[in-house]
C-alpha cells in the first residue's frame, strides 16, 4: 500500500470544489502548522541555551522559581499528553479500516504529541533559568492550537457527527485543554507583567532555595520530579562512591522543621483549651491534630482513592485483551463508504476498547499512574507524619522543662515514662498516621472490588468475598494477640537487659566469688521465658503470614468450584483470571485492615497517655516562668551568639566590683539591699501534702559565704531548692533582691519584657542561678561543653577554674583531653571526677549568686581542701559573688561569712559562726567536737593514697588497656578506617554493596540444617502448587468446548456431537484436581509460615546462649578494654534485631523473590519472546537496587544515628531539670532539641523518599513487564487461557518487585546484628579446667592459710610489659598484712594474682601448699574472701547478695550481719533476710554496702581474706567498724589489706612496699618507721 497523505483510495481525496474548509485532509493539515511552528522556535531556543549554559542543565535550585499556575500547567499538560495518544490510537486504528493509508488521521497526532512533550521541556527550563520572556513562544502556539482545533470541531458539528464518535470526543477535549493553558498562559502575564506592562515583577526564589543548606527539593521540583523523585539521584548514585553523610542531607525545609509544625499544633491545642469550658477537661489532641495537620491527609487520601480505582483497570484490561485476543478485527465494510464523514470511517469509544494493543497500550498507562498516584500518596502521609512527630516532641519536651519536681521524685511521672512517650507513643502516632489513608480508602476498595467481581462471576463471586470476609476478623484476632505477645516479650527482654547489666557491672565481683555461673542462671532463666513468649510471637506470626497467603486461594476455591456447579454459564479464561486478578487485589486491603486496626487502637492509646502527661502538674507558676516556646527561642537565639556581650558582660561585673560595692558596703541603707535572697515564713512541701521544710526564715546576704549545715536528711538540698522555687509552697514567699539596672540589660537569659516589671513583682522574680546539685550531672557532651555550659569560652577563666577544681590530671588522661566525650555515651567517670565537673560549671558560670549542694562528698580531703581555698575562697568570693554551700566538712566554718544550721526540716540557728558561739554554746561545742574528731583524722590520714588518684588510677587503667586492645583487633573500626581513606576507594565500595552471605549462612546455621532444608523445600513447593493451580485454571477455563479456536492439542480431543450434559462433567471433571491442589497448597502455606519463624526462633536460641556464655567466661581483661555499652548493645539491639526483625525480613523476601520468579517463569513459558525483553529489565533492575541498597544503608546509619542524641537530650533534660532551670537555660536545651529534632527527621524523610524513589522505579519497571508480556502475547498465538495466566502473574510483578530491594536492603542492615554478635563469639574464655583435678583438693583447703609467693611475675595481657616482676614473699597463717605503695605501683594485681585473674607468666603463688595456677578456677575462687574497693549489690534480696548459692544457714547470715553491724538495719527493713536490694542497691548508704561486703566476706568462712583498697570510698565511722570486725572477727584468718591510707596498716604484724611492680621493703611497720630513709617512712611523712 503506497503512502499518502490524504489516502490514495478516492479521487477527491485533494479535490477543494466544496469548499477549503470542508475537506477533512486540508483540515487536518492545517492542524499540523501549530506544532511545526513551536518545534522551528524552540528547538534553536532548547539547543542554543543549552550549548551555551551548560549549566542549564545541572540547574542549582537556588535560582529556581516556580510561575504561576506551574502545578496546574503540568497537570494540563500531561492530560493533554494521554489525549494525544488516545488521538494517535483512534487514528491508526481508523486508518487500518481504510483501503489505503491515511497519514493524516494520526500524523498531526503524532505531531502534536512531540510538540507536547516539547513545550513542557521548554517550559521547564523556562522556568528555571528564571527568563520568562521567553514564554510568548508558548502563548503564541496555545492560541494557533485552539483556533486550529476549533475549525476542526466546527465542522465536525458541521457533519452532524456526534459524541457517539471517538474522533469527536477528542476534538473536544483538545479544544478545551488548549484554552486552559491559553489562560494559565495570560494568568503568568497578568502576574509577573513580563510583557504588555511598563514595570516586569522582580521575585525572588523562596526563602528555602535561598540557603544552600537545604537539600531536601521535594517541595520545590516540577510534578515530573516530584513524581518520580528525580532530583534524588545524584543522592543516591552518589552514594556508591561516597557514602552519604549528614552534611551531604542538610537541612529541612522551614515548613518542615520541629518549631513551624510545633507552633501550629499548639495553636490549635490552645485554640481547643479556650473552647472547652471546663478547666478540668483536657483539650482533644485528636481535633487539635486534625486542624494542624488535616489538609495534607485529605490529599493523600485523595491520591489514595484515584490510585485504588485505578488498580482495578488490570483486571478489567487482562479480561479484555483475553477475550477480544482471537476475534476477527475484519469488518464488513460495504455501504459504509456512502454514509462515511470527510470520506474517513470514523469509530466509536466501545470498538477502539476492542482493540488488543489498544488495551495493552491502556494497561501500561493505568498501571504507571496508579503507582504514581500511590507513592504519592504514600509521600505526602509519611511527611505529615514525620511533622507530626517533630510537633509532638516539641510539646513534650516543652512540657519537660515546666514539669514539678515532686512529680519526678515521688515517682508519678517516671524518666522511664518520659522515654516511653518520646520513643515509643510519638512513633506510634507518626505510624498511625502513615496508615491513616488506608482506614477510608480500604471499604471503598473492597466495596468495588466485590461489585466487579459479581459484574464478573455472578453469586458465586459473594461466597468467595464472604470467605474473605469471614476470615477477616480471625487476622484481626492474631493481629491483637501478637501485639500483647510482643508486649510481655518486651517485658521480659527488658527484665534480662537489667539482670544482664548487672552482671556485666559487677562482672570482677562474680569472678572473684566464682559466682559467674549462678548468675548467668538467672538471665537464662529469664531468657527461657522470653523465649517462651518468642514462640507464641512467632506462632502467631506464622498464622498471620498463613492466613494471608492462604485466604485468597480459599476465596479462588470456594468462588470457582461453586461457579462449576451453580452458573448456566461456562467460565471462560477472560472472566476467570480477571476475577483471579481481583482476588489478589483484594486480598491486601483485607490484610492490612487488621493492621489499621491494631495501629488505631495503639494510637488512641498513646493520645490517652499524651493528654495525661501534657495535663500533669507544672512547676509553681512564678512571674518568671511564663516566657512561652517562641519567646525563649529567640532569647535562645540571642543567648547562643551572644559572643558581643561577653566585653560588656564582663566590664559589667568589674564596674560592680569596683565601684558599686564599696558604696553599697559604706552606705547599707536598708537590711534588704544586702539581702540576695530571703524566705520569709516559708513552708515547703514536695507534694505528698506532708511539708518538708516547715517555718523558714531565712536571708542569704549578698557577696557573702553563707554555708548550710546540718544531719543528713535535715532538708539542707530541699531548702536551696525551695529557693529556686523548685518545691511547691505551701505558705510564706521568696524573694530575689532586685537586679542592678545593668545585669538586667546585659545578662543573656533575661528577655526584654521583664524590665517594666514593679518592683514588687520583680523581687520574686530571679535571674540565672550557678548550681551544682549533689547527684552530679553531665552532658552527654565534651568535657569543655559541660563546663562552659553555654556561656562564651574565655580561655583565661576556664583555665583557673580548670585549676581551682584540680581536674588538669584528670583532663590529662583522657584520650582527647577536654574534647573527650563524657556522660551516659562516652567515657564513664567516677564520682568525684564527675562531681568536680559539676562545679567547675557552676564556678564558670557568670552568675552572681552561686549554690553548692555538698560539692565535697564524693572528693577526698585534698581536692576538698583545694576547691574550697582556690575555688571558693578565692575565685568566687574574689568576684564579689553570693555563695551557699551546703556541707558536712565543719573544719570549713571559719571560712563562712554566714551560717545557717537546719535540723528535721527547720532552721536552729542563722548568724555568724561568732554568734553561735556566743548564743548557743551547746551547738557550738558538739560541732567543735567533731570538728576536733575531723581533725584527728586529717592528722592520722597521712594519705597512702588518696581516692582521686585512685579514681585516675582506673581512668588511666581502662584507656591503657583500650589502647593495647586497639593495636590487637580493630574488628569494629576496620570499616570505618577504611572508609576515611579516599584512596582506596573501590575496596570501601564493594565492601560497602556486598550482603554479608558468610553472616547468612552463619545465621542460618545457628537456626539448624534441618530446619533450613524444611524452609527451603516448603517454600519451593508451596510455590510450584501455587503456578501448578493456575496453570490447571488455564486448561479448565480454556477447554470450553463453543470455543473453537483452540488447539485441539491442548486438551483431550473432544467428539463435538456429546449433548449437553456430558460437556458439563467433562467441564467438572477438573473440579477435583482443582480442589486437590488448593488444598496441597493452603496446608504447604502453613508449613511454610511455620518454619520460616521456628528457624527464626531456634537461630536467636543458640545465638544469645553462646554469646553469653562467651562473655561471662571472657577473661577480666576483656571488660577492661571492651567498654560496656559495646557489650550491652549486643544484649539489647542486636539480640533484639536477631530475636523479631530478621525471621519476618526473611520470610518476606524468600516469598516475592519466589514469586517474581516463578511469575517471570509463567511468562517466558507462556510467550518465550518475553526473554528478550527480560535482559535490559534485569540490567535496570540490577543497577536500580545496587544504587539503592548503598544508599539505603548509609540512610538508614544515619536514622539511627541521629535518633540516639535525640532520645538522650530528652532523658538528660528530665534527670537534670532543676539545674537546667536554675541556670535558666531552657532556650538553649530547646533550641538543641529542635536541632536534634531536624536533624533526626531529615534523614528519616530523606530515607523514606530514597524508598519512594525505589518504589517508583521498580514499579515502572513493573508496568514495562506487563506491557511487554502484553505485546508478546497478542503477537504470538497462544492460548487465550495461558495469555490470562501470563497477564495475571506479570500484574503481581509490579507489587512484589520493590519488596525484593527492600527486604534485601533491610536484610543487609539487621546481618550486621548477627555480625557483630559474632565477633563477640570468638573471645577466648578464661582457662577454668586448671590441671588439678576438684577430688584431689581437700576439702577444707586452705585450712591454715599460709601464702608463699616465688619469683612472681604477673602481666595483664601477653603482648603488654609486666606490672610484677620477681616477687618473693611469705605470709605466715593467721597474719596480718599491709600492702602500701604508690599509684600504679602493682598492689591491686598482686591481689588479682591471688585469684589468677591475671597472667601469672613466671614463679607461682602457693598456699597451704598448692600451687594456684594448678587448680580449678571456680574451686580456687570460691575458698578465698575479698572485699572490693567499690561496693557491689545486686538487685534481689539481702539473702541472694550475702549467698547466692544457697549453702548457709540464717543463723550464720545473721551473725555475719552483726559482725558488720548490720543487724539492726536489716532487721527493721520488711523482710528481714528477704529484704528487697534495689539496682545496685541504691537504697543503702555507700557506708551500708560496704558493711554488706563485709557481712558477705565474713559469711564464706575463708582463712584468707584480701581487703583491696576496701575504705577508699566511705566514710570514717564506717571505716572504723571495718577496722574493728577485721580484727575481732577475723583475728585468726590471713588478712592481706591493700592499702589506701598508710594510717590503717600502721598496726600490721608485716609491711609489704611496692615500687613500680617490685618489692623494695618487706618488715613490720614499727621496724620500717624506724629506718628515716625507707620507702615506707618517706610515704607516711609525705602523706603520698
Amino acid at each position: 500500500m503506497a503512502l499518502s497523505f490524504c489516502g490514495n483510495d478516492r479521487g477527491d481525496a485533494y479535490s477543494v470544489e466544496k469548499g477549503v474548509l470542508d475537506n477533512g485532509c486540508f483540515v487536518d493539515a492545517l492542524n499540523l502548522v501549530p506544532h511545526v511552528f513551536l518545534l522551528f522556535i524552540t528547538f534553536p531556543i532548547l539547543f542554543i541555551g543549552w550549548g551555551s549554559q551548560s549549566s542549564k542543565v545541572q540547574i542549582h535550585h537556588n535560582t529556581w522559581l516556580h510561575f504561576p499556575g506551574h502545578n496546574l500547567r503540568w497537570i494540563l499538560t500531561f492530560t493533554l499528553l494521554f489525549v494525544h495518544v488516545c488521538e494517535i490510537a483512534e487514528g491508526i486504528v481508523s486508518n487500518t479500516r481504510m483501503g489505503s493509508y491515511h497519514l493524516h488521521l494520526f500524523m498531526p497526532a503524532l505531531m502534536g504529541f512531540i510538540a507536547a512533550t516539547t513545550s513542557v521541556v521548554y517550559y521547564h527550563n523556562i522556568e528555571t533559568a528564571n527568563f520568562p520572556k521567553l514564554l510568548l513562544a508558548l502563548f503564541i502556539y496555545w492560541i494557533l492550537a485552539f483556533f486550529t482545533k476549533m475549525i476542526k470541531l466546527w465542522k465536525f458539528a458541521e457533519a452532524k457527527m456526534g459524541v457517539n464518535e471517538l474522533s469527536f470526543c477528542i476534538t473536544a477535549l483538545l479544544v478545551v485543554l488548549y484554552g486552559l493553558l491559553m489562560a494559565v498562559e495570560i494568568n503568568v502575564i497578568r502576574v509577573r507583567k513580563y510583557v504588555f506592562f511598563a514595570n516586569p515583577q522582580r521575585v525572588k526564589p523562596p526563602e528555602d532555595l535561598q540557603d544552600l543548606g537545604v537539600r531536601f527539593l521535594q517541595p520545590f521540583v516540577n510534578l515530573l520530579s516530584k513524581a518520580t523523585y528525580w532530583w534524588m539521584n545524584p543522592l543516591i548514585i552518589g552514594a556508591h562512591k561516597r557514602p552519604i553523610e549528614l552534611k551531604k542531607i542538610g537541612k529541612l525545609p522551614i515548613a518542615m522543621r520541629a518549631l513551624t509544625n510545633y507552633m501550629r499544633l499548639k495553636d490549635s491545642y490552645e485554640e481547643q483549651r479556650q473552647k472547652t469550658e471546663d478547666p478540668e477537661k483536657s483539650p482533644s489532641i485528636w481535633k487539635s491534630m486534625y486542624r494542624a495537620f488535616g489538609g495534607p491527609i485529605l490529599l493523600s487520601s485523595t491520591f489514595r482513592y484515584m490510585a485504588d480505582l485505578l488498580g482495578f483497570a488490570g483486571p478489567l484490561c487482562i479480561s479484555g485483551i483475553v477475550k477480544n485476543l482471537h476475534n476477527s478485527t475484519d469488518i464488513d465494510r460495504t455501504n459504509k463508504t456512502a454514509n462515511m464523514p470527510f470520506g474517513v470511517d470514523f469509530m466509536s469509544s466501545t470498538e477502539l476498547l476492542k482493540n488488543t494493543s489498544v488495551l495493552a497500550v491502556l494497561l501500561f498507562l493505568a498501571l504507571v499512574l496508579q503507582r504514581t498516584f500511590l507513592q504519592a500518596s504514600y509521600y505526602v502521609t509519611i511527611e505529615t507524619g514525620i511533622n507530626l512527630r517533630g510537633a509532638l516532641l516539641a510539646m513534650i519536651y516543652n512540657k519537660i522543662l515546666r514539669l514539678s519536681t515532686s512529680n519526678m521524685s515521688m515517682g508519678e511521672m517516671t524518666l522511664g515514662q518520659i522515654n516511653n512517650l518520646v520513643a515509643i507513643e510519638t512513633n506510634q502516632l507518626m505510624w498511625f498516621l502513615f496508615l491513616c489513608p488506608n482506614l477510608w480508602a480500604m471499604p471503598v476498595q473492597i466495596i468495588m472490588g466485590v461489585i466487579l467481581l459479581y459484574y464478573l462471576l455472578g453469586n458465586s463471586a459473594l461466597i468467595g468475598a464472604g470467605v474473605i470476609l469471614l476470615l477477616a476478623p480471625v487476622q484481626y484476632l492474631i493481629a491483637t494477640k501478637l501485639a500483647n505477645t510482643q508486649k510481655s516479650t518486651l517485658d521480659y527482654s527488658t527484665d534480662r537487659l537489667k539482670k544482664t547489666t548487672e552482671i556485666l557491672k559487677g562482672i570482677k565481683l562474680l569472678k572473684l566469688y566464682a559466682w559467674e555461673n549462678i548468675f548467668c542462671d538467672r538471665v537464662e532463666e529469664t531468657r527461657g521465658k522470653e523465649l517462651t513468649s518468642l514462640k507464641t510471637f512467632a506462632l502467631y506470626t506464622s498464622m498471620s503470614i498463613f492466613l494471608n497467603a492462604a485466604i485468597p486461594i480459599a476465596a479462588v476455591l470456594a468462588t470457582f468450584v461453586t461457579h462449576a456447579y451453580i452458573e448456566e454459564v461456562r467460565l471462560s479464561p477472560d472472566k476467570a483470571f480477571a476475577s483471579l486478578a481481583l482476588f489478589h487485589i483484594l486480598v491486601t486491603p483485607l490484610f492490612l485492615l487488621s493492621t489499621v486496626v491494631r495501629f488505631a487502637v495503639k494510637a488512641l492509646v498513646s493520645v490517652q497517655k499524651l493528654s495525661e502527661f501534657l495535663q500533669s502538674d507544672e512547676i509553681g507558676d512564678d512571674s518568671w516562668r511564663n516566657g512561652e516556646m517562641y519567646m525563649s527561642l529567640e532569647v535562645g537565639k540571642k543567648y547562643k551568639y551572644h559572643e558581643n556581650t561577653k566585653a560588656i558582660n564582663r566590664k559589667g561585673r568589674y564596674r560592680m566590683d569596683n565601684y558599686e560595692q564599696p558604696m553599697r558596703r559604706q552606705l547599707r541603707p536598708t537590711e534588704t539591699e544586702d539581702v540576695a535572697v530571703e524566705v520569709n515564713d516559708g513552708s515547703f512541701t514536695w507534694g505528698s501534702n506532708l511539708s518538708t521544710l516547715t517555718d523558714i526564715n531565712i536571708r542569704i546576704p549578698t557577696g557573702q559565704l553563707t554555708m548550710i549545715v546540718g544531719q543528713v536528711g535535715c532538708g539542707k538540698s530541699s531548702l536551696l531548692l525551695a529557693m529556686l522555687g523548685e518545691m511547691q509552697t505551701i505558705s510564706g514567699k521568696v524573694y530575689w533582691s532586685k537586679l542592678p539596672d545593668y545585669e538586667i540589660l546585659f545578662d543573656g537569659s533575661i528577655s526584654g519584657h521583664d524590665t517594666c516589671l514593679s518592683h514588687e513583682e520583680r523581687s520574686k522574680n530571679r535571674y540565672s542561678v550557678a548550681y551544682a546539685a549533689q547527684k552530679s550531672w553531665l552532658l552527654n557532651a565534651t568535657v569543655e561543653e559541660n563546663i562552659t555550659f553555654g556561656s562564651p569560652f574565655n580561655k583565661q577563666r576556664y583555665k583557673e577554674v580548670i585549676d581551682a577544681c584540680s581536674l588538669q590530671p584528670d583532663i590529662d588522661l583522657l584520650p582527647f583531653g577536654d574534647q573527650t566525650e563524657i556522660g551516659d555515651r562516652g567515657i564513664n567517670l567516677s564520682g568525684g571526677q564527675r562531681q568536680r565537673i559539676c562545679v567547675a560549671r557552676a564556678l564558670y558560670q557568670n552568675t552572681n549568686i552561686v549554690f553548692l549542694d555538698d560539692p565535697f562528698s564524693a572528693l577526698d580531703i585534698h581536692l576538698s581542701d583545694h576547691l574550697m581555698q582556690e575555688g571558693i575562697l578565692k575565685f568566687l568570693q574574689d568576684d564579689k559573688r553570693t555563695v551557699v554551700l551546703v556541707t558536712h566538712k565543719l573544719q570549713y566554718l571559719i571560712h563562712a561569712d554566714w551560717i545557717i544550721a537546719m535540723k528535721d526540716g527547720s532552721v536552729l540557728r542563722e548568724g555568724t559562726l561568732k554568734d553561735i558561739q556566743t548564743h548557743d554554746v551547746e551547738l557550738y561545742e558538739h560541732w567543735k567536737t567533731l570538728m576536733n574528731r575531723q581533725d584527728q583524722e586529717l592528722e592520722k590520714e597521712t594519705e597512702m593514697e588518696s581516692q582521686t588518684t585512685l579514681e585516675r588510677k582506673t581512668l588511666r587503667r581502662a584507656f591503657y588497656s583500650r589502647e593495647a586492645k586497639n593495636h590487637i583487633d580493630d574488628e569494629d573500626e576496620e570499616e570505618e578506617v577504611e572508609e576515611e581513606d579516599d584512596d582506596n576507594m573501590s575496596t570501601t565500595t564493594s565492601r560497602r554493596s556486598k550482603i554479608q552471605w558468610k553472616m547468612c549462612c552463619r545465621y542460618l546455621s545457628s537456626g539448624g540444617f534441618l530446619m533450613v532444608f524444611l524452609m527451603v523445600s516448603s517454600k519451593l513447593a508451596k510455590h510450584s502448587v501455587m503456578v501448578a493451580i493456575d496453570y490447571w485454571l488455564a486448561a479448565w477455563t480454556s477447554s470450553n468446548p463453543h470455543n473453537q479456536s483452540l488447539d485441539d492439542a491442548f486438551l483431550n480431543s473432544t467428539n463435538y456431537t456429546q449433548n449437553d450434559d456430558t460437556q458439563i462433567a467433562q467441564h467438572r471433571s477438573y473440579v477435583p484436581v482443582f480442589i486437590i491442589l488448593c488444598g496441597a497448597a493452603i496446608a504447604l502455606c502453613l508449613i511454610t509460615s511455620l518454619t520460616v519463624e521456628f528457624l527464626g526462633v531456634a537461630a536467636a536460641t543458640n545465638l544469645h546462649h553462646n554469646l553469653l556464655n562467651k562473655i561471662i567466661h571472657a577473661p577480666i581483661r576483656f571488660f577492661d578494654v571492651t567498654p560496656l555499652g559495646q557489650i550491652l548493645n549486643r544484649f539489647s539491639a542486636d539480640t533484639n534485631i536477631i530475636d523479631q526483625h530478621i525471621p519476618p525480613t526473611l520470610e518476606s523476601l524468600t516469598r516475592s523473590t519466589l514469586l517474581c520468579l516463578s511469575a517471570i517463569g509463567v511468562i517466558a513459558f507462556v510467550t518465550p519472546t518475553f526473554l528478550i525483553a527480560l535482559v535490559p529489565l534485569s540490567v535496570a533492575f540490577y543497577f536500580i537496587q545496587k544504587y539503592f541498597r548503598v544508599a539505603s544503608k548509609d540512610l538508614q546509619d544515619l536514622d539511627d544515628s541521629t535518633q540516639l542524641p535525640l532520645l538522650c537530650h530528652f532523658s538528660e533534660t528530665a534527670e537534670g531539670l532543676t539545674t537546667i532551670r536554675a541556670f535558666r537555660h531552657e532556650a538553649r536545651f530547646k533550641q538543641r532539641m529542635l536541632e536534634l529534632t531536624d536533624t533526626n527527621n531529615t534523614a528519616y524523610l530523606f530515607l523514606s523518599a530514597a524508598n519512594r524513589w525505589l518504589e517508583v522505579r521498580t514499579d515502572y519497571l513493573g508496568a514495562v513487564i506487563v506491557l511487554t508480556a502484553a505485546v508478546a502475547a497478542i503477537w504470538s498465538t497462544s492460548q487465550s487461557g495461558l495469555v490470562g495466566l501470563g497477564l495475571t502473574y506479570a500484574l503481581t510483578v509490579t507489587n512484589y518487585l520493590n519488596w525484593v530491594v527492600r527486604n534485601l536492603a533491610d536484610l543487609e542492615v539487621q546481618m550486621a546484628a548477627v555480625k557483630k554478635v559474632n565477633s563477640f563469639l570468638s573471645t577466648e574464655s578464661e582457662n577454668y579446667e586448671g590441671s588439678m583435678d576438684f577430688s584431689q583438693v581437700p576439702e577444707d583447703w586452705p585450712q591454715h592459710g599460709e601464702i608463699k609467693i616465688h619469683d612472681l611475675c604477673v602481666r595483664y595481657d601477653s603482648n603488654l610489659k609486666p606490672v610484677l616482676k620477681q616477687v618473693n614473699a611469705h605470709i605466715n597463717p593467721g597474719q596480718k598484712v599491709g600492702i602500701c605503695g604508690r599509684t600504679g605501683s602493682g598492689k591491686s594485681s598482686l591481689s588479682l594474682a591471688f585469684f589468677n585473674m591475671v597472667d601469672v607468666f613466671e614463679g607461682k603463688i602457693v598456699i597451704d601448699g598448692i600451687d594456684i595456677c594448678k587448680l580449678p578456677l571456680q574451686t580456687l575462687r570460691s575458698r578465698l574472701s575479698i572485699i572490693l574497693q567499690d561496693p557491689v549489690l545486686f538487685s534481689g534480696s539481702i539473702r541472694l547478695n550475702l549467698d547466692p548459692e544457697r549453702t548457709c544457714t540464717d543463723d550464720r547470715l545473721w551473725e555475719a550481719l552483726e559482725i558488720a553491724q548490720l543487724k539492726n538495719m536489716v532487721k527493721s527493713l520488711p523482710g528481714g533476710l528477704d529484704a528487697v536490694v534495689t539496682e545496685g542497691g541504691e537504697n543503702f548508704s555507700v557506708g551500708q554496702r560496704q558493711l554488706f561486703c563485709l557481712a558477705r566476706a565474713f559469711v564464706r568462712k575463708s582463712s584468707i581474706l584480701i581487703m583491696d583498697e576496701a575504705t577508699a570510698s566511705i566514710d570514717m565511722a564506717t571505716e572504723n567498724i571495718l577496722q574493728k570486725v577485721v580484727m575481732t572477727a577475723f583475728a585468726d584468718r590471713t588478712v592481706v589489706t591493700i592499702a589506701h591510707l598508710v594510717s590503717s596498716i600502721l598496726e600490721a604484724e608485716q609491711v609489704l612496699v611496692f615500687s613500680s611492680g617490685t618489692l623494695v621493703e618487706s618488715d613490720s611497720a614499727p621496724n620500717l618507721l624506724a629506718q628515716e630513709n625507707s620507702l615506707f617512712s618517706i610515704l607516711v611523712r609525705t602523706h603520698k
